[in-house]
């Protein structure tokens, strides 16, 4: 794959094959706004499109209200996007009706967390690989989906609703080591275990509903004046402990990485630090060659590294696209290139 052309505004190109990508990690908008749409406002767009411009075939593994594949479509590449939501695949398929009539895009239902259990896309390879992680500006701000710590909201947070398991259930039944860890963990929260705690002897008087039931758990052990960026941190952890994100990030990054072509790329978009963690933690154990321990006088492992790190450090958004779309400040985007075919 060549390198693609650099951009103007102050972007560095994205490495051609077996290149690092040297890059200035905050960018600039490059056009923030022109995707948006009412179910979400996608970020990083402009390093996303530099990322994959010499990707003709790309799978937009989270594919949401469109807005990257909307992007990648006008430059001309072949989009699948997968979807588990099914009200996100309708939305995109309106807005990109016009690409699908011409067989330029399709939009396939599924969880990329689980690509290999989707018939449609058996064996089917792609030259770029994207992953938008986290939850849609459209499923945050609608109540009945349940993620919002707004008063009188029901605990729900299933990003499938055909899932059994809702935040109310998990609050309600998981024991407290489990509850204590996902705090720890997902919710970088030092009161874990006090917290964990207090919803154990709350739910025994009185089942977990309504998002005030937990607000009043966080309040009880973090005090009176915690306020929205506690309840946001808190709730996140709750939405991802309900739909295993961590867990299936991990397993579907593995999945992908096998669906790439020789030279393909794999592009992630991570919120959250946990999330974070995972990518940049496989793009690391993929990029080494030996894996024997590290006072190992001599090679033994005959070990072949998978690819290569892209990014050295995460692209971040710059100034001016977290100011028109706040969310963009905790978005880290980590790219990593699968090794070409031998001989």
């Amino acid at each position: 794959m060549p390198a693609g052309a650099p951009r103007a505004g102050g972007h560095r190109r994205f490495g051609g094959r077996g290149d690092i990508f040297l890059a200035v990690t905050h960018l600039p908008a490059s056009a923030s706004g022109a995707h948006d749409s009412a179910w979400h406002a996608p970020v990083l767009v402009g390093a996303v499109c530099d990322a994959l411009a010499a990707c003709p075939r790309i799978l937009d593994g989270t594919l949401g209200g469109g807005g990257h594949s909307e992007a990648l479509l006008q430059r001309g590449h072949q989009v699948t996007g997968i979807d588990r939501d099914d009200a996100a695949l309708g939305e995109a398929r309106n807005r990109l009706a016009a690409f699908e009539a011409t067989g330029q895009f399709e939009a396939v239902a599924g969880n990329h967390d689980a690509i290999d259990t989707i018939a449609a896309l058996t064996g089917r390879t792609w030259d770029g690989i994207l992953l938008d992680l986290g939850v849609s500006s459209r499923q945050l701000d609608d109540d009945a989906r349940g993620f919002s710590f707004r008063e009188g909201v029901v605990l729900d947070m299933r990003m499938d609703p055909r899932q059994a398991m809702t935040a109310a259930d998990w609050l309600n039944e998981s024991e407290e080591a489990v509850l204590a860890a996902t705090f720890k963990e997902a919710g970088d929260e030092p009161k874990a275990r006090r917290l964990a705690r207090e919803i154990v002897h709350r739910r025994e008087r009185k089942p977990f509903a309504v998002s005030d039931d937990l607000v009043g758990a966080i309040r009880a052990v973090l005090g009176s004046r915690s306020g929205p960026g506690e309840f946001a941190r808190l709730f996140q952890a709750v939405r991802i402990a309900v739909n295993d994100e961590l867990g299936g990030l991990s397993r579907g990054l593995v999945a992908l990485r096998e669906r790439l072509a020789p030279g393909g790329l794999l592009a992630v978009i991570a919120y959250h630090s946990g999330e974070d963690r995972v990518v940049k933690h496989l793009f690391r154990e993929w990029s080494t060659a030996c894996t024997c321990p590290p006072r190992h006088p001599i090679c033994t492992c005959g070990g072949v590294a998978l690819g290569t790190s892209v990014t050295r450090k995460p692209v971040l958004a710059g100034a001016e696209e977290i100011a028109m779309n706040p969310r963009a400040r905790s978005a880290h985007l980590r790219i990593w290139r699968r090794a070409a075919a031998e001989g």
